[in-house]
């Protein structure tokens, strides 16, 4: 009995031996057909040389020169180029406006042949050619997010705006497009200013340390504690805080997705959970998620007596919160649970973190230009006089304000890199192709440093985006907030927060550079654009013009 149980085993372990192997071979020869694919899909691309089983990976260090990497690539190679993560995953990283155009306006160009397409098959069946439109409409609104780079956000912001696609994501941009009206934007403005005002008093208790301030640092409480006013109705206090958990948290959550895209073996989910990194990034989405979820319920406590939108709006200003609650489609259905929770944690995030590093980064670029510094500050003084708010009606008399804040968006895109998954095949310019299915890079950092469409495009010039600038700009040289129908919903937001945050510290500061070397910011894609060393400035309270 004993021996025919054990041979029984032996068999079994056996069994699992050859079963185990022929699982090998299976994933041996799907990883040899896929790597054969992309080379196909590729042929026509020449790129940087790749090493046999990292490929551009090791180029990629995470010491801030990654961004200038890949920008000395887009200058090598005209158009794009193949950037390989490993052997078996690789996208053709685009650095060209014209590649940029072709994929972000394409879906114009579907709709058309729909339409056409639609009114010749249907003849006069215009039900039937309706439904093809219809159908047509819904899926020429973008190519879905690259599914490998932006499924590592899906945990993190849910499936939101940002990661939708399809009829979903059109149901969505509909539902939310009226929280960014003019109307809902106007009351912001105040709520801006009173964020970046508790900032500046901050700034000014530490100025006689005379010590260079790191600058991300607090404009990331700043611009977290405006979304949450300002969007939500919320008082988070977060800028007395300044070890806020929901900050690190986001700071820990934006490395983490970044080091896991460039790890081929975290694009594994099992093993990325295992890992240490999967612990601590489960650890951050506990923080994270938390302090959203109590945002919507002591909202949803809050609107349990008011079943009308109109009469919320009496009590206070209507909110980015209020019009996702009360938002319903044509069939009177609103956003389930868990789609509200996706939208708050998409909007909280895109909404404080890119504009944090907009406003960095410019007022890192004004301390470089004392010359551009001055003439702002000359315009602010103007519009403003002694007051220490701005109005809605003073944002359209900033121009040169605008124009630097543009300038430093070009250089320093709050988003270097989006991504996408192309729906159907694509043919450029110049005649090549790529099938359907084909990962993208738009490598927004270097379309607005290409040099053919910019004359010495490291230089910081403002004047470049000056409305008597004779020189015409590719409509697609310049798209910090992406381009065509999946640009961002926010950008009016994020512009008026900037605008806001520079012209009351431009007001207040003279911003000088930190001659440190050690100090000089490395540049670094988590999710946004950071500096890897922080962004430091000195500081000089300026006296008020009597």
């Amino acid at each position: 009995m004993a021996a025919s149980s054990v041979l029984s085993l032996s068999g079994l372990c056996h069994w699992a031996a050859w079963l185990f192997l022929l699982y090998l071979l299976y994933k041996a020869s799907t990883l040899y057909l896929r790597w054969q694919q992309l080379r196909r899909v590729f042929s026509a691309f020449p790129g940087p040389e790749r090493h046999w089983l990292y490929g551009n990976a090791h180029e990629l260090k995470e010491d801030g020169t990654d961004l200038d990497v890949m920008d000395g690539f887009a200058k090598q190679y005209e158009y794009g180029y193949p950037l390989w993560i490993g052997s078996f995953y690789a996208s053709l990283m685009v650095g060209h406006p014209e590649y940029a155009k072709a994929i972000l306006t394409r879906q114009v160009l579907e709709i058309l042949d729909i339409i056409v397409g639609s009114l010749t098959i249907r003849g006069g069946d215009r039900t039937g050619g309706y439904i093809i439109v219809h159908q047509g409409l819904i899926n020429a609104f973008g190519d879905p997010k690259d599914n490998v780079v932006y499924r590592f956000l899906v945990p993190w912001i849910g499936k939101g705006l940002l990661v939708l696609s399809g009829p979903k994501w059109f149901q969505h941009r509909k539902l939310l497009t009226p929280a960014f009206h003019y109307d809902v934007l106007k009351p912001y403005i105040k709520l801006m200013s009173d964020c970046t005002n508790t900032m500046l008093d901050t700034w000014e208790k530490l100025v006689p340390d005379q010590k260079p301030l790191e600058l991300f640092h607090y404009v990331s409480l700043m611009t977290l504690d405006s979304i949450m006013k300002c969007a939500f109705s919320y008082e988070s206090n977060c800028q007395n805080d300044s070890e806020n958990e929901y900050i690190k948290a986001v700071y820990e959550l934006s490395h983490l997705v970044e080091y896991r895209s460039r790890c081929y073996p975290y694009h594994n989910s099992l093993i990325f959970y295992l890992s240490p990194h999967g612990a601590r990034f489960r650890r951050a989405l506990k923080i994270v998620h938390e302090h959203t979820s109590n945002v919507i319920k002591q909202r949803k406590e809050a609107l349990k007596q008011v079943t009308e939108l109109e009469k919320v709006k009496q009590r206070r200003h209507l909110d980015f919160l209020d019009i996702l609650l009360y938002a319903k489609d044509e069939n009177g259905q609103g956003l389930s649970d868990e789609d509200l929770q996706a939208e708050v944690d998409t909007f909280m995030f895109e909404g404080h973190d890119t504009t944090a590093s907009g406003v960095s980064w410019t007022l890192y670029c004004l301390a470089k230009h004392p010359e551009h510094q001055e003439k702002c500050r000359e315009e602010i003084r103007e519009v403003l006089g002694e007051r220490n708010t701005v109005e809605w009606e003073d944002l359209g008399k900033m121009p040169y304000t605008t124009m630097c804040v543009k300038e430093s968006m070009r250089l320093y895109p709050p988003v270097p890199v989006v991504a996408r998954e192309l729906s159907q095949p694509i043919t450029f310019c110049d005649g090549r192709s790529l099938p359907k299915g084909t990962n993208v890079f738009l490598n927004i950092f270097s379309i607005n440093r290409n040099p053919d469409m910019w004359e010495e495009p490291e230089v910081f010039d403002p004047l470049r985006f000056s409305p008597d600038n004779p020189i015409k700009k590719h409509a697609y040289s310049f798209i910090p907030f992406s381009a065509g129908s999946r640009n961002c919903i926010g950008q009016n937001f994020a512009m008026h927060e900037m605008k806001v945050a520079v012209a009351l510290t431009l007001q207040r500061f003279e911003l000088t550079p930190d001659l440190d070397k050690d100090k000089e910011p490395l540049k670094a894609i988590l999710v946004v654009l950071r500096s890897l060393n922080g962004i430091h400035v000195n500081l000089r309270k300026l006296q008020r013009k009597s």
